[in-house]
């Protein structure tokens, strides 16, 4: 029986590695870290406890970089496609054009930020979907192709499971269960955390996502594209109830934003001097009551303690308030990611990545993009 002992380090924290038995290729490490101690046994695959991780993110329009050393942060970029604010929404085409064009400069950028190389890096972490097909492959052909080079593991990640992972940045710890609100221009769904990879997906939109009403209201009144950060903006000095816009009230457990777009459409036909400040004050005002009252039948529903937001829109500082008096008035804890970490980014590919691989191993190199793709959906 052969032996290996060797020691590093990384930082503040300290691993051993042993090789127990060569011909049954069993491998177990022991890491210390602070005043844990973790086991890790695999059958011919050496799992360190502490990884460098490098997420790529390419779902849509912005091309996101993350380098994570276990749980710490080296380097988060995000590039923006300011190209699509011509067009009043995303072209599909453009966005996989500019992804390709920005992710190797974006790489080289994080790697110098986080002071590591590409042999550093342990595991390889891309989203896979749901999102822009063309956009997708650019991130994921990039990840499996460097991970075949590097020889380096590749794990592909659900764009919604990486959200649900930005709240394990900077929060405090909370426990399972717990409900998510995703919503972003693409996504506005409610979902039930059970355990950690076990969903189950409690309301959706029927029709539009938040985020997409705020980019449709906003080009209705002559906003620019992205409009949630210049709605926002404009209903600073909004008159709230000057303009009565109904909230959306769907019977059974869900989103919809078709009636509340309708209403502001006709508000802006019949009334041509409208006050743009104050249509987007009372739209943003029943856009997220709407959230708030779905949100609060789901924790009635659920009985859970605690309450995530995700996505692009949970950068909204209104919903922020509208939120933190739910939370008061139900009971529970709110955890919402700092703003860096609400719209897409690397970083949380990374973290949802990393998690995922030490529970179920590396993905297959054959991993396709998948456009429509619900945490439900995800297997293990």
């Amino acid at each position: 029986m052969g032996r290996e002992f060797s020691f590093f380090k990384r930082n503040i924290e300290r691993s051993k590695k042993y090789y127990i038995s060569n011909s049954l290729k069993i491998k177990v490490g022991i890491a210390f870290s602070g005043r844990e101690i973790f086991f890790l046994i695999s059958r011919g695959v050496w799992l360190k406890w502490i990884m460098i991780t490098l997420g790529i993110e390419t779902s849509c329009d912005e091309t996101g970089i993350g380098i994570i050393d276990h749980h710490r942060i080296l380097a988060n970029l995000t590039a923006s496609q300011i190209v699509h604010s011509r067009y009043g929404g995303v072209v599909p085409e453009l966005a996989a054009r500019n992804h390709v064009k920005a992710i190797m400069p974006l790489v080289r950028v994080g790697l110098e930020v986080a002071m590591k190389k590409l042999s550093d890096i342990d595991l390889i972490a891309a989203t896979n979907g749901p999102g822009l097909i063309g956009a997708l492959l650019v991130g994921l052909s990039f990840a499996k192709s460097l991970a075949i080079a590097l020889k380096k593991p590749f794990i592909a990640v659900n764009h919604l499971e990486g959200h649900v992972y930005a709240l394990r940045f900077g929060l405090r710890r909370f426990r399972y269960p717990f409900l998510v609100l995703l919503v972003s221009g693409g996504h506005t769904e409610i979902v039930l955390v059970k355990e950690e990879f076990i969903y189950e997906t409690l309301a959706r939109t029927a029709d539009d996502a938040c985020g997409e009403a705020f980019d449709k209201v906003a080009k209705l009144i002559g906003l620019p594209y992205p409009g949630g950060p210049y709605i926002e903006k404009a209903a600073r000095t909004g008159r709230v109830g000057v303009v009565r816009f109904p909230i959306p009230r769907p019977k059974s457990m869900g989103f919809s934003y078709s009636g509340l777009k309708t209403a502001v459409l006709y508000y802006v036909r019949d009334n041509p001097g409208y006050d743009q400040n104050d249509i987007a004050a009372n739209f943003q005002e029943a856009a997220l009551d709407h959230l708030v009252e779905v949100s609060r039948r789901a924790l009635e529903q659920t009985g859970v303690r605690y309450l995530g937001i995700v996505g692009g829109v949970s950068a909204n500082i209104r919903l922020h308030e509208k939120f933190k008096d739910l939370a008061r008035d139900s009971g529970v804890t709110l955890l919402v990611p700092g703003p860096q970490y609400c719209t897409d980014n690397g970083v949380m590919v990374a973290r949802a990545g990393l998690a995922r691989y030490k529970k179920y191993g590396a993905s297959d190199v054959n991993t396709d993009a998948i456009a429509r793709q619900s945490l439900d959906q995800i297997g293990t």
